[in-house]
């Protein structure tokens, strides 16, 4: 390819990407907020700033953009919970490090307000056997490996006990992440951190 060509195809792709970006916070914001049924892809579309057209561009279709939005939440979780490991060495600290990261989620400005984990509000309206809902799963056993991981550090040679822990773990946050989206705060994950940080002590 010329130079030329190569300088005409450059903005091509960026405006590509840029639109795909804008879809891509629209779709959050929207599916987020309104849910995954209720939100259409004229809604998106005008909330982006973008044409129709451009959507089919960066995507097959909206279950492609719900697939996609919901990568990025996960990705978005992660980068909450590496931050959150930042200097920290200590196993005990990185168990709750995912509890904190889970309230740095919750404490995000929303437009309606916090509404709990944006990953299972939308595998709640998913059917069974949607690839969407196998992504959410995915999601949620990554971690409770993380926990998992860090528990065994905190436990060396009791692997037994590992796994129930890290369950139990899982449970109490995901069960305080139900209640704080229902109570639009999240009080609840505080308190589920507590918890977590008291039965660490007793182990």
């Amino acid at each position: 390819m010329s130079e030329a060509g190569t300088s005409a195809a450059q903005p091509s792709g960026r405006r590509r990407g840029a639109a795909r970006e804008r879809l891509l916070a629209a779709a959050a914001r929207r599916f987020y907020a309104d849910g995954v049924s209720a939100t259409g892809i004229d809604t998106i579309t005008a909330e982006a700033g973008v044409a129709k057209m451009s959507l089919y561009n960066n995507f097959s279709s909206k279950a492609d953009l719900v697939r996609a939005y919901l990568d990025e939440r996960h990705e978005e979780w992660l980068g909450l919970y590496r931050r959150r490991l930042e200097g920290v060495k200590d196993p005990r600290a990185r168990v709750l490090a995912v509890f904190d990261a889970y309230a740095d989620h919750a404490a995000f400005a929303y437009e309606h307000g916090f509404r709990g984990c944006g990953l299972l509000n939308a595998a709640a309206e998913l059917p069974a056997g949607d690839e969407g809902r196998a992504l959410v799963r995915r999601h949620k056993e990554e971690v409770e490996s993380l926990l998992a991981s860090h528990v065994e550090e905190l436990l060396p040679g009791r692997r037994a006990e590992v796994g129930k822990v890290a369950e139990h773990l899982a449970f109490l946050l995901e069960g305080a992440m139900a209640r704080a989206g229902l109570e639009g705060a999240g009080t609840r994950l505080e308190h589920a951190r507590t918890m977590a940080a008291d039965l660490l002590d007793r182990l």
